[in-house]
């Protein structure tokens, strides 16, 4: 459970990642996920010489991410992939406001 603190350093660095991500010179980035100070599981992505190349870093890059995720909330990965199709049919029907919504509670139905 995350104290008060640690809960807005990592808003802040949530806020910082995304700032980050909007900057067309980033060519790569890492993802990880850290359990008790130690690394539990860990990706990477970067920009690749052709369109399919990076097609395929792209695939590569959300199917860690649904595994990771999966793992994270104890589900198969398929539940988690079946509730990210879902909510990306549902991105251009979704305001703003829903989206974060979404976010702060993780409830795409809320």
């Amino acid at each position: 459970m995350m104290t008060d603190d640690s809960e807005t350093a990592f808003a802040e660095e949530r806020r910082s990642a995304r700032k980050l991500l909007g900057d067309e010179s980033i060519t790569a980035f890492y993802l990880g996920v850290v359990r008790d100070g130690e690394t539990a599981d860990t990706t990477f992505a970067q920009t690749a010489d052709d369109p399919e190349q990076e097609g395929l870093q792209a695939l590569s890059l959300l199917a860690t991410h649904v595994r990771i995720v999966a793992n994270e909330a104890g589900v198969d990965p398929s539940t988690v992939a079946g509730d990210a199709a879902t909510l990306a049919g549902r991105m251009e029907e979704l305001s703003p406001g829903e989206l974060a919504s979404v976010e702060n509670d993780g409830d795409a139905d809320s």
